[in-house]
């Protein structure tokens, strides 16, 4: 235990006081912005939460809607999407894995870039950071990817018949299982702007600390202070208007 013990001291020696500083503020930041996205519906939602409420309707329009061309075609967007990013971590976490097998050349460019010196094992840690956020990424895309296989089985089983006694209930189990996955796709996507941050470590703690306030401002802004986020909370009004109407006659070639 001792001898264990005093191989990760050993292991953990080449970091710095800021350098612990630095690693604890990304993983604490990347923490508390999960909360904050998730669960801050009350007082000020944030885009992916305002996106449930929209969720549930488009599964509760399943019921009325035959034939489901266009919901298949959204599912199978959806899954495109989680496939792709999963494909694409799934690159990054090699890439990784390579730049932690030959930190050589990572020394050899510290040293013509005037980097501060650090011995290998150091770059290997701080390889580490970055390889984590990729690959919690990886894991959260694969499983979104499979939960939209399930909702597009379940919307399958959504019966068109407005009288049916388990239409409503199947259709918000399909709601749910979609929340589930885009909630497990928008985690996957926070890990990816947290490990683009965390690629500062490699030029020293203090890029680290710049690199993580700005992907916790730019996650504030998209989800909280975007133009995505006051078009979702404008409200509908009680009745269409009258420039609406002319616009969709417009679209549709229709007289006013």
């Amino acid at each position: 235990m001792n001898v264990t013990l005093n191989n990760l001291l050993n292991l953990i020696s080449p970091l710095t006081m800021f350098d612990a500083a630095a690693l604890a503020l990304i993983l604490l930041s990347w923490l508390v912005m999960a909360q904050i996205i998730e669960n801050r519906a009350a007082t000020r939602p944030s885009v992916s939460v305002l996106m449930i409420s929209y969720r549930r309707e488009w599964m509760r329009n399943t019921i009325t809607r035959d034939p489901r061309v266009y919901d298949a075609m959204v599912i199978a967007s959806l899954r495109e999407s989680t496939a792709f990013f999963a494909s694409a971590t799934m690159i990054a976490i090699g890439g990784c894995l390579a730049l932690m097998g030959n930190v050589d050349q990572l020394t050899g460019l510290a040293a013509e870039l005037s980097i501060e010196d650090s011995p290998p094992v150091l770059w290997e840690i701080k390889l580490l950071l970055p390889l984590f956020f990729v690959t919690n990424a990886f894991l959260h895309f694969v499983w979104s990817h499979r939960v939209f296989g399930y909702c597009s089985i379940v919307m399958a089983s959504v019966s068109n018949d407005v009288h049916h006694p388990a239409a409503t209930h199947r259709a918000d189990q399909a709601a749910d299982l979609n929340i589930s996955a885009a909630k497990a796709f928008n985690r996957g996507l926070r890990s990816v702007y947290f490990s683009l941050g965390a690629l500062a470590w490699l030029l020293g703690s203090f890029p680290l600390l710049v690199a993580t306030v700005t992907t916790v401002l730019v996650l504030w802004r998209r989800e909280f202070a975007s133009a995505t986020r006051a078009t979702l909370m404008r409200d509908p009004p009680a009745r269409p208007t009258s420039e609406a109407m002319r616009r969709v006659a417009a679209d549709h070639n229709l007289p006013e």
